[in-house]
């Protein structure tokens, strides 16, 4: 397990204590994980950030609360939810282990440049073809807004996003 904490100091007991409930996860499985903790304090929020490396996608929770063994405990229970999900669609389909997914983030830094809108964050990672629902699921698993995919069925790049009514959309090339 990786730990790191921003603007505060991670005590022994804080430590055990992470160690103790991320650590209670690998139950679920055979292999172990690689839990990457990110703990922060920006004046009296405690964040927890938890991200896992899994057979090429990502489980990710990002928990803020007014302490932080209460940030930890969601977080942990928000990654638990995400691997009954995983496991539940996993078994569902019957799919075969595929390649691992490879995300990189490169932060350039560069002279600001008037008020231009500038690029702050580049994301790079390898596209595998899946259909839409196994779009979906990664988008959801990554608790983001939009997931960019290549269509295992026409073979070019589609965007899904969650709409504000709770559905989904997909975006397509003409």
């Amino acid at each position: 397990m990786t730990l790191h904490g921003r603007n505060v100091e991670i005590t022994d007991a804080l430590r055990e204590y992470i160690h103790k409930k991320v650590g209670k996860l690998e139950k679920y499985f055979e292999t172990p994980l690689k839990p990457q903790v990110v703990l922060s304090v920006q004046k009296n929020d405690h964040k927890v950030e938890i991200t896992i490396p899994l057979n090429g996608r990502l489980l990710r929770a990002e928990v803020e609360t007014f302490d932080m063994y209460a940030s930890v405990d969601q977080a942990v229970d928000k990654i638990e939810r995400q691997i009954h999900k995983y496991k539940t669609k996993i078994n569902r389909k019957a799919r075969q282990v595929r390649d691992p997914l490879v995300f990189r983030e490169q932060a350039r830094q560069s002279e600001p440049e008037d008020d231009k809108p500038k690029v702050v964050r580049t994301k790079r990672f390898t596209m595998k073809p899946m259909d839409i629902d196994e779009a979906i699921l990664e988008m959801n698993l990554l608790d983001h807004d939009f997931f960019v995919f290549t269509n295992a069925h026409t073979d070019e790049v589609n965007v899904v996003y969650r709409r504000r009514d709770g559905n989904y959309g997909l975006i397509e090339p003409q």
